[in-house]
């Protein structure tokens, strides 16, 4: 995610970084040459003049931009609704850790550092573990490290040969046999294990659902009749603009290209709102922010600074 402050004056134009002028240069360079030598040539192919109407680009382009912008507005409900789904995870992950401090039972003194000792802080520390897993499935990228960090030596284990798919599933279950096993100890009040369990159901629930995000595209023909459609209109304009607008043809194919090509690659960026694109959620930085509330809950003195972006960029 681009972490930027809004540009201002001329830096406004001049900005590249977290532009998605980046993007789309290529064929945006490709279109203004066209229309610059469409311009040279005055609209003729050899000695054939190719003699194209700005009407038909007026039908067509009004609403070519109305369904970019819907395909936009799904997507960025897609980015959102992720967004939202990484948030209220963070919440329970704050709600389960406070109802380990609070309702386990225990003569021990807490020690965020007691892992195989207490079930508190290792319960905490599955839940900071099964963030980093879902991270790691969702963006089709094995961490070992930072997932192998919060669990025990048994726990991992049972989790390094399995696939990405179910280690999250598998860290919960841990957490889930523990709370049970307390409960059978009574250590754990039953409606209190109920409360708990409740927080563990809504933890695989979000997970359920970012799966279903990211298993779920857009459908495909939708997606490439606006390709198509779009590149038709700005590679096919400069034929149709050449006899109003002359020598600055190529000027407003830059910038309607501009509009459209972005509009088009931007729509592609956020409807996959888990990768490491420039416009993707920061799923590192969520991943740390929970780490340092949770840690924080458990009074542990080695907690990890916010991460910062790196070239405006958060991962």
């Amino acid at each position: 995610m681009i972490v930027h402050e809004r540009p201002n004056g001329l830096t406004l134009f001049v900005m590249l970084r977290g532009s998605i002028l980046q993007r789309i240069r290529g064929k945006l360079c490709l279109n203004i040459l066209l229309a610059l030598l469409v311009t040279f040539a005055h609209g003729y192919l050899f000695d054939i003049k190719i003699t194209v109407t700005p009407i038909p680009f007026t039908l067509i382009g009004l609403p070519l931009a109305i369904f970019l912008g819907f395909r936009n507005n799904t997507a960025y409900d897609r980015y959102w609704e992720g967004r939202k789904l990484w948030g209220d995870l963070n919440i329970r992950a704050r709600v389960m850790a406070r109802q380990c401090l609070s309702l386990i039972h225990t003569e021990q003194p807490l020690d965020p550092n007691n892992r195989d000792g207490d079930v508190r802080v290792r319960v905490v520390h599955r839940t900071l573990a099964h963030a980093h897993a879902l991270r790691a499935q969702l963006r089709n990228h094995m961490d070992d490290r930072a997932v192998q960090r919060w669990l025990t030596a048994q726990d991992w284990d049972k989790v390094r040969n399995l696939a990405l798919d179910y280690r999250g599933d598998a860290i919960v279950q841990a957490n889930a046999n523990d709370l049970a096993h307390c409960m059978r100890e009574g250590r754990i009040d039953p409606i209190n294990y109920n409360k708990m369990d409740e927080t563990l159901t809504f933890m695989t629930f979000a997970a359920a659902s970012c799966e279903r995000l990211r298993h779920t595209p857009m459908p495909f023909s939708y997606t490439l009749l606006l390709h198509r459609t779009a590149h038709l209109y700005c590679f096919l304009l400069p034929f149709g603009l050449v006899d109003v607008t002359g020598f600055m043809t190529p000027f407003v194919v830059a910038i309607v290209a501009y509009t459209f090509f972005g509009l088009d690659a931007l729509g592609d960026e956020l409807e996959e709102p888990f990768g490491t694109d420039n416009n993707d959620l920061p799923l590192d930085a969520m991943c740390r922010s929970m780490e340092m509330n949770l840690l924080h809950l458990l009074g542990d003195a080695e907690i990890p600074a916010p991460m910062q972006p790196v070239h405006s960029k958060l991962t």
